[in-house]
């Protein structure tokens, strides 16, 4: 997810895709230490996108 898609969004959607895209992190983790991803680098963008989605939410909060 984009920087620009997340400044788009409202707080409530922040907070729902942030615990969406946690969710999808943790499933995609575990899915790795069973048996290796085809494209590892995906656990990266997502936890990426995670980040940049708190970040925004914190950013948020102290306006």
């Amino acid at each position: 997810m984009k920087q620009s898609e997340i400044k788009e969004l409202s707080v409530a959607e922040l907070q729902e895709k942030l615990s969406e895209t946690k969710k999808s992190y943790s499933d995609l983790k575990l899915a790795h230490a069973i048996s290796p991803l085809e494209n590892p680098i995906q656990l990266r963008s997502v936890r990426r996108s995670v980040a940049r989605i708190a970040t925004e939410l914190t950013k948020r909060e102290l306006q």
